[in-house]
This record gives structure tokens, sequence and C-alpha cells, in this order.
């Protein structure tokens, strides 16, 4: 027995080394497989046989553990002989150009860390996540992948602690899985800049989550946010750039918050105390959105970004006056609806300067209430009755539930109340006799009324409410009729007079639902006539409605429903027939004319050639055209109408009277101008990145621009930035890194692989970008025949300088006053120059993270402002003078942006890039490698 014992181990030993040789040589052959299907640098050493003894991979026991070949410049593809690696543990191969499908990895229970981001891989497999038993961090950001939804696979990966796919073209919607019961210990999810829709799951409710991604969705990421609320292990929130509405939930839970970016959303509603006191709280920024009551006051050691787009009622902080206060506890009950947020401004609702949506003042006095037919949901606030003014309350024609309150009968002036037609329920209070109440339509409401027998009149002499409100809904139905009759006729007398006579001399603006007649003389008084029109479902051409006034005799001026179109012969007039006195500038496109509207409003009138051969100039044009009508923002400059009569083809811009920033870099000397010092080109050119990260990742569509340079920059009075000159820009198709084009654009600021191959992406105008920031800091044109050989091409020229920092005062423009912290920033934007110069547009950043490098420099100087201007909108009861005038100020978004990391807890660190925040810093995370 004991020599068969003997005999049956060395058997089972015999065996367990012939399956480990096995594994071992189809370890060998599955490397071997991955070095042919990869294109590696000489750095990197797989001569040997043995892969266990190639640089950057390990193996335990002749089993292969880890490859670590990340940000080494390889290229080609992985071979699905991967799979085979059953021992392995750590995959590495980010920040690389490799294409191709994802192998499926599917069965390998030991992996525990996959990073494959900042690649070209083409396609994922579904059943990628299969048996990954062991998987605790997997990176896929940044791979064009096409559209693809995270897979319930991923539940296998219980073990799972970050999972990251930025700007991975991830669709649908946030998957509920990503509970605590799922995932006990997972710790991040970024799912930025990708193309998700829906709102947040309210699954993720006691989630052990401490980071989470969700900014710059693409979709239609939407809905509240009040999930936050109950997720208390929260450190690290991203949600901006979304569509997020409602109010910001009550957070005093989340013990550990750090950093929150709710900015570029339509938050409303007052910012909660809980929020202000949170003792964990380091940055905030809730720019961009429409929060109203005071400005909140953070404590000291938070690094707080609140200044554009909100609605505070006070530029400094303080209380609110108490009717703005009531009027808000009011619309809290209602969810804080946008409407109001949009158009209650300022501290005083009874200002007449300033309409405040559906309030109506007899001096300081609140007396009219009248928020019908505004979809309103949530309830009725008690909180009504704290405005004892009140005569009038309607609000009809909306979906509000619960009952009425009682305090409101004990509003003293109160006459009508009309709560017609919503789901209201329950007992009516009882009013005074004095109080007109309207409530039908409410089929659950007032179970408890007695009906009178007969609609005779009761003892008082007054017919009962119900019975009133019908009487009086009758006779408004009459007279509405008779109204709405006698208007349709005398509309189809204009029509038909418009039709039998449209007059040469006419000023066709267009807009999408309104009509508004206007006569030049007399713009902006009471004899223009407005007519306002359902939009069209159908084309322009279709659906044209004309409106016709006369003003002095002979001058008769038509206007169109549609999109922004201005007569030829409006714009010879405010342009002195293209007088030579008016010239602005002059490019390939045309020639640009100072013009002047007739209530004084200065414009700029851009004429492109008129020759009926140059279909350039017309693919420009309505380039052009597609572009600024899409998009709106406060560093764009807004495209005010445009002109297309026959050969000539003409664009109506705001007015930007400092010109181009080209004219303070280079021409300051000959024009008289104050040299341009280092605060000012550094703000500048935060500007100019903010609108150019918008084109590319805020806007509907990522949008390049193509041609960056300082000609097509232009300064407004206070010196602040729009890009302009949008006849170059390309839309980049859903899905693709780069797309093949023309060349076009202007040498100097071309990116290398835009001028050998033609094909661009958005890094294009990351590296036009850096010329600029290298001809802010020297003063230098980016080329300048005038110099030496070795000094013609600056961006050349300025990489050599880089490398001696010593020297670098030399170079830096002499006009420029210099100390010690001034040269420290220099610095600083030298080296982001440099990095937006790069050769390989991988090597480049995004625009958001220039954004971030530049604000936190501006911000040292800059204080933030409140933001008292208006989002931009149509208003379509407004004349053209006055509409251009509104859109002139029209103030848009500044946006911040991030880059990808993976986060582990417990101070591991994952082999990534540094992320940027979108406070204008990098976080104190730091990745293995240093970047």
């Amino acid at each position: 027995m004991d020599l068969l014992g003997a005999i049956t181990q060395f058997a089972i030993l015999g065996l367990f080394f012939c399956a480990s040789a096995q594994n071992q040589q189809g370890d060998v052959l599955a490397m071997q497989a991955l070095k042919k299907s990869l294109t590696l640098p000489s750095s990197l050493d797989w001569s040997d046989s043995n892969p266990c003894l190639w640089q950057n991979v390990q193996c335990d026991n002749g089993r292969v553990t880890r490859i670590q070949i990340g940000n080494k410049g390889i290229s080609g593809t992985l071979p699905p002989d991967i799979q085979n690696l059953t021992s392995l543990m750590i995959f590495e191969v980010m920040g690389n150009r490799i294409t191709g499908a994802v192998p499926s990895f599917a069965g390998l229970s030991q992996l525990q860390e996959v990073l494959l981001h900042d690649n070209k891989f083409s396609s994922i497999p579904p059943d990628f996540f299969s048996g990954l038993s062991s998987l605790e961090v997997i990176e896929l950001s940044y791979n064009p992948f096409p559209a693809w939804e995270i897979p319930a696979s991923l539940l296998n990966c219980s073990a799972l602690k970050n999972f990251s796919a930025n700007g991975a073209n991830v669709v649908g919607k946030v998957p509920d899985f990503f509970t605590a019961s799922n995932f006990p210990v997972i710790f991040g999810l970024k799912l930025a800049q990708n193309s998700l829709e829906g709102g947040l799951p309210s699954s993720f409710a006691g989630s052990p989550l401490q980071i989470l991604w969700l900014n710059n969705i693409g979709g239609d990421l939407n809905g509240n946010i009040e999930v936050l609320g109950s997720m208390t292990q929260l450190v690290e929130v991203w949600l901006h750039g979304n569509q997020f509405s409602g109010p910001i939930p009550e957070l005093s839970n989340l013990k550990n918050l750090q950093w929150l970016s709710l900015r570029d959303n339509q938050l409303t509603g007052v910012v909660p105390n809980s929020l202000l006191n949170l003792p964990s709280l380091k940055c905030v920024n809730i720019s961009n959105n429409l929060l109203q009551g005071p400005i909140p006051a953070f404590s000291k050691t938070v690094t707080v970004d609140m200044a554009y787009g909100n609605r505070f009622c006070l530029q400094t902080p303080g209380p609110c006056d108490s009717r703005v206060t009531t009027l808000l506890s009011i619309a809290q009950s209602m969810g804080y609806p946008v409407k109001f947020a949009e158009n209650w401004l300022g501290n005083n609702p009874c200002d007449t300067s300033d309409s405040w949506w559906g309030i109506s003042c007899s001096g300081e006095n609140i007396t009219v209430i009248n928020f019908q037919a505004m979809g309103l949901t949530g309830s009725i606030s008690p909180k009504f009755s704290m405005i004892t003014s009140l005569q009038k309350l309607i609000l009809k024609n909306n979906n509000l539930s619960g009952t009425i309150p009682s305090e409101l009968t004990a509003l003293p002036n109160l006459q009508l109340l009309d709560v017609s037609n919503n789901r209201l329920q329950g007992v009516i209070p009882a009013f005074s006799n004095k109080v007109n109440l309207i409530t039908e339509g409410n089929p659950k409401i007032g179970q408890n009324i007695t009906e009178p027998p007969s609609a005779s009149p009761g003892p008082t002499g007054q017919s009962p409410p119900s019975v009133v409100s019908e009487k009086k809904s009758s006779n408004r139905l009459i007279i509405y009729s008779l109204v709405g009759g006698v208007l349709g006729v005398f509309l189809l007398v204009l029509v038909f007079c418009s039709l039998k006579r449209r007059p040469k001399n006419s000023s066709i603006v267009e807009s999408p639902n309104s009509v508004t007649v206007v006569h030049p003389q007399h713009s902006g008084d009471q004899n223009d006539v407005k007519i306002t029109v359902a939009p069209s479902s159908g084309n322009g051409a279709s659906s044209e409605i004309h409106a016709l006034i006369s003003g002095t005799p002979g001058d008769v001026y038509i206007v169109e429903a549609g999109n922004m179109i201005i007569s030829i012969q409006v714009l010879r007039d405010i342009t002195g027939n293209f007088g030579e006195e008016n010239i602005l500038g002059k490019g390939g496109f045309g020639t640009v004319y100072k013009g002047e509207l007739y209530d004084g409003t200065k414009v700029a009138v851009k004429r492109m050639e008129s020759s009926p051969v140059l279909e350039k100039g017309l693919t420009e044009f309505k380039a052009e055209i597609a572009v600024l009508t899409k998009v709106r923002h406060r560093h764009l400059v807004s495209l005010l109408g445009y002109c297309l009569d026959e050969n000539e083809k003409l664009l109506v811009y705001e007015y930007m009277p400092q010109g181009t920033l080209s004219r303070h870099l280079f021409h300051w000397k000959e024009e008289r101008l104050m040299p341009l010092q280092w605060t000012k080109r550094v703000a500048i050119a935060l500007d100019v990145a903010r609108g150019v990260e918008y084109l590319h990742n805020l806007a509907h569509h990522t949008f390049i621009h193509r041609d960056l340079k300082p000609s097509n920059i232009l300064l407004s009075n206070d010196m602040r930035a729009k890009v302009a000159d949008f006849g170059l820009v390309r839309l980049a198709p859903e899905g693709k890194g780069s797309i093949a084009t023309c060349l076009a654009g202007t040498f100097g600021y071309l990116a290398p692989e835009y001028a050998v191959t033609g094909r661009v992406s958005t890094k294009v105008d990351v590296f036009s970008f850096g010329v600029i920031l290298m001809e802010i800091i020297t003063g230098r044109k980016a080329l300048d025949e005038s110099l030496d050989e070795d000094s013609v091409h600056l961006v050349t020229w300025f990489r050599r300088r880089l490398t001696d920092k010593e020297n670098l005062e030399k170079d830096i423009d002499e006009a420029i006053e210099l100390n010690e912290e001034t040269l420290g920033s220099i610095r600083t934007v030298a080296e982001l120059a440099g990095h937006c110069c790069a050769r390989e547009p991988y090597q480049r950043p995004e625009m958001g993270y220039v954004v971030n490098v530049l604000s936190s420099i501006v911000e040292l100087w800059i204080p933030s402002e409140p933001d008292t201007e208006e989002y931009y909108k149509s208003d379509l009861d407004m004349t053209l003078p006055q509409a251009l005038k509104k859109w002139q100020g029209y103030e848009g978004m500044s946006h911040w942006d991030d880059s990808s990391s993976s986060y582990l807890p417990s101070g591991e660190v994952s082999h990534t890039s540094i992320p940027t925040h979108p406070f204008g810093f990098a976080n104190s995370f730091t990745s293995a490698d240093g970047r």
C-alpha cells in the first residue's frame, strides 16, 4: 500500500507539472502573439525567448501576471490570445495608439486591473466582463468606440472599485445596478463626456460611491439631483454641463463631501444652508445655473465659483427683500420652476424695470399673482397668505395637487382666487363672500360642499361661487370668440394687403415665433405693430406671413416669420452704401463694415466677395450661419442677422469696438494704443479658451473652428474676448476622432497632422491656441519672414527656447512689465503653450484642461463678479432694434472641463493621468508616473 500510495502521489505530481508546463507554454505563445501584433519602441526590450524576462512584464512561477506597457508610443492591435493568460492580474496599455477591437477578457478570473484608456480601440466585445470576478479597476476612457451601453454582465465584477469610461461614447441611461449590494466596495464611477440620457437612478441611494463624474454629457441627462442627499459617502461630485433642474437637495448627511461641481445646468431655488455648513467642503462650482435667493456665504476656506448665470437677489451677501423671500418660498412648493428663475431678477418684484413674471403691483405692494397655464406642479403654498396686499391669485390650468390652504382665507384684500383645471382635492376652506372663488376642473375637490337646490340668488342676493364661476366663464367664452373673430378678419386683411403690395424698400427680419413690423424712423415707439404667430411646421418659404404698415408715405417695411434675415437695402443704408470710411477690416473672405442701426446701435457687417463663381465664399457663408444659429456663448461673437441677395452675401454681428487681438499685440505702436499687460493677456486667453471649449464639448454638437488666430479674436470695450469667423468650422461626426477635410486655415497655426494629411480633430484647435499663447508671451507673429531662418516659425523657435528656462525672460514681449509674480505665471503659460503645440495630437490636452490652468492664474488677479446679465433669449415682443440691443448684451456660459483618472481608495494609485478639476487646479490624487 505504501508503494501504491507513493506511485499515486508521483502520478498526481507529474500531472500537475505537465499542466503547469502546458500553461506556461500557453503564456509564451500568447505573449509571442502579443509581441507580433504590436509595434514596439526600441526602448522596450522584448527580445528574449522567455517573456518573463521582457521589460514591463512580470511573472509568478513562470506564469505572466503583469503587463504594464502604458504610455510607450506603441501602435498595432491586441490579439485574442490574451484570453489565454489565465494568471494575468494587471494589464496596462493606456496612452498608446493601439487600434482595432478590444479582445475578449472573459474568464480571466485573476484579473484585477485593466487600463485601456487613451488609445484608438474601435470596439469592445459584449462579453468583455463575463467571469471577471476579481476585477477592481477598469479604465476605458477616450477610445473611439461605437455607441455602446454598459452591459449587465458587469454585475459579474462584484469586487469592482473603480469604473471609468469618460469620452467613450457610452449611451443609454445611467445603469441602476451600481448599488451597495451589487458592488459593496465600489469607489468611483466616471462617465463624463458621453451621451447618456434620463436622470440619476434612485438606486444610487445608499451607494458606497465616493467619486461620481457625470459631467458634460452630450445626450440628455436631466431631472432632479435629489438622490445625492442619500449618497452619504460622496467625496467628489461632477455633474456640470448637463440639463439637471430643480433645487440643490439637502446635503447635511454628506460629511465627507469635498468637491462639488454643478455648473452649467438649470438648477433653481435657494442654495441650502446644509451645503454652506459642510465642514469637509473644499471647492464648489455652481455658476451658470438659475439659482435664486441671497448669495450663499461659504466659509473662507472653500474655493467657490458662482459668478455667472445665477439669479441671486443681490450682488453682495445679505438677505433678500421680504417680498422676494416670500415669493421664493411660494415657488419652493412648486419645485422652483425654471420659468420663475429665468424671469425673476433683482431684489424688488415691483420694480418696473425688472419684469417679474406673473407679478403685478400697485406701488410697492403686490396686488396680482397670475401663474395660469405654466405647467406648474407641486402644491399651493400657504405662504401666499403672507402677501397681505394680494387682490387676485390666478393659478388655473396647471397640474397643482393637494388642497387649497386654509391660510388663504385670512388674506384681507383677496377678491379673486382661480384654481380651476388643476388636480386639487379635499374640502374647500370658507372664504368670505367678497372672494370670487373658481374651482371647476378639479374632479376631487369640494366633496363636503352643499349644493343649493337651484341657481336662484342666496340670502345675500349673490349666486353661489360655482354658479358665478359658470356664468363668468360663459360670458368670457362669448367675448373671447368675438375678439378672436375680429382679430382673425384683421389678420387676413393684413396678409391680403401685403401680398398685393410689397415695397422695394423693405426690411426683412425673420424670427421663429413672431412677426414684428418696424418702421426705421419710429422703431420702439407706439406706432410699431406687433403680431405673434404660431411657429411653422414646414419650411420658411411655406410659412411666410407678411405684415404691412405705412409710416411716412412711400416707406413701408415688411417683416416675415422664419430665420433672421435683413434686407440688402437696410444694410446699404446703415453702412453708407458700404463706404470706405466705414471699413473695419479686410480679409480673404471680403470686407467688414461698421454700421449703425436707426436707434444708434452699432453693428459689424461682413460683406463676402460678390463674384457669382466664388462657391467657396457661399460655402463659408452658409457654414457661419449654420454654426452661429446653433451656438450661443459669451465668448463667441453673436450673429444678429444675415442677407443673401443674388450675389450679395452679408453677415451682421455685434460690434466689438476694440477690434482684433492682433491689433493690440502687433500693431499697438502704429495705432497709438496702450500695450496689453500680462494680466489682461491671460484674461483674454482664458476667454478664448472658454469659447473654444464650448465649441468642442459643450454645445449640442462638436465643432472644430480650424482658423483660430489673433485676427479672429475680437475685443469689447472692457477687453473681453470673443472668437469670431466661423466660415471654416466643421461639425465633427459622432464617434469619429478625426475627419478628413480639404486643407484650410492659416499657415503658422496649422497642426502638423492637419497640414500633412488633411485630417482634423479638436486637437487642431488646441494646437492653434498654443500658437496664440506663444504670440501673447513673445509679441511675435506665428510666421515672420523678416527674421532669421531659424526664427521664422514661432512654434519651432519657441520649443527650443522653452528648454532654456533660465533665459525665458529674454524672450518675453518687451511691452510686458515684469515682476516675480508675473514671471512665474508666464512660465506656467509657456509650458502650457508647449503642451498645446505638441507634435502628436494625443499628447495635446483637451481645452477643458487649458481652461483650468488659465483660470487658476486669472482668479488670483480678478475677483469673481456676480453676473448681472440675463441669458440669451429672443423676446418675441421686441422690435428689431430693441432685440439687437438685447442680443448684444447677451452673456452666455463659461465652462470648465476635466481629464480622466482612475482613483483607488486607501492611498492606492493607478497609472493614469492626473485629473483636472472644474475648479481650476489638479486634485490631490497623484499618478504613479508623476504625470
